[in-house]
């Protein structure tokens, strides 16, 4: 079975997919990946449908391959080397046996994603290969990779079957904007009209209790009506709790299932990405929008991850040839391109 071994883990790196569904009603959180369009996009490249990634935090890991492999590096703006040569993110790379692979600090955004063609050869917990680290559950032994993890990868590759795909510069995501869209609710009726108020027209910044479950925010305090508890009820990804000092929280990937105080809005599902990219101190300001306008965002997104399914350029057999510059041997490969 091929193998990566993990020279350096970084500060937070964790196996990711899309998360556990079906299992909020017995108190276990879906978790999965935090940046879900980074996430989808990173497994489309290498020709995955929905398998675990390893997703990292701010500073990247450093991998060693022992075997070939097909890969893409997707989310936060880093240097991403090979062999200590930088290589591009958003599109599918061909690994060799004895590469490695560095991800330096982040330049734009806090979390990226490394996707592998067929995924880990790691079991499932319910229905997931996600990481829940409070719980010490699923992915790599439940926990965040350490220095010398060995991990498997599912599949043995060849050129062969390397087909070259890249996201448009057009589709990636701009991590630095700072506009956060939401749905008000279900609760909003229970703020003040200047509660209402700061919230739209005021400049949050996400404050140093800031994690996988959620992220608290510094601003101008939101109002309530008459207190911020309500009887608990459940808790979609992207709501955001305003508790009895007036600050809000946005409630992430590894959230709680129920809560008990008043949420004043839903950041709509393709802003959880931009939430999720956001480190302490960065600023951002809520927009409110209607569901329907929410609705067509999220077509506009599907349409993106089909026109990934779509590329398909297949690459014919190719050459080799040993060529000399400047007195330095270099092997080159030569691939006809079929559109």
């Amino acid at each position: 079975m091929p193998k990566l071994l993990v020279q350096d883990s970084g500060p937070l790196t964790t196996v990711q997919d899309r998360g556990r569904f079906g299992y909020q009603k017995f108190g276990m959180p879906t978790a999965g990946a935090m940046d879900k369009f980074s996430y989808k996009i990173a497994n489309l490249l290498v020709g995955n449908k929905e398998e675990g990634v390893l997703e990292y935090t701010y500073n990247g890991p450093k991998l060693k391959f022992e075997q070939d492999a097909i890969i893409a590096v997707t989310g936060a703006k880093s240097e991403v080397k090979l062999n200590g040569k930088n290589i591009k993110m958003w599109q599918s790379q061909y690994i060799k046996k004895g590469d490695i692979l560095q991800i330096l600090p982040s330049q734009k955004g806090l979390r990226g994603y490394i996707a592998f063609k067929s995924g880990f050869n790691l079991p499932e917990t319910m229905g997931s290969k996600s990481t829940y680290l409070r719980a010490d559950l699923g992915g790599y032994e439940g926990r965040k990779l350490e220095n010398g993890d060995v991990l498997e990868i599912n599949n043995e590759v060849t050129k062969k079957n390397y087909t070259f795909k890249s996201l448009e510069k057009a589709y990636r995501p701009d991590f630095s904007k700072n506009k956060i869209r939401v749905i008000m609710g279900p609760q909003d009726d229970y703020f003040t009209k200047s509660g209402i108020s700061k919230f739209l027209e005021g400049e949050f910044k996400v404050s140093n209790q800031a994690d996988r479950m959620g992220y608290r925010l510094e601003g101008p305090k939101i109002e309530h009506e008459d207190g911020a508890d309500i009887i608990s009820e459940g808790i979609a990804e992207g709501s955001i709790q305003v508790a009895g000092n007036g600050k809000p929280i946005i409630m992430l990937a590894d959230r709680q299932t129920t809560g008990g105080y008043t949420k004043i809005a839903t950041v709509i599902t393709v802003d959880i990405d931009l939430v999720s990219q956001k480190k302490p101190g960065d600023l951002m300001f809520f927009e409110k929008i209607d569901l329907k306008s929410a609705q067509k965002l999220l077509n506009k997104r599907k349409e993106i991850y089909k026109s990934i399914k779509k590329q398909n350029r297949e690459l014919t057999d190719s050459k080799h040839y040993n060529i000399k510059i400047n007195g330095e041997k270099h092997e080159v490969e030569l691939r006809e391109i079929i559109q």
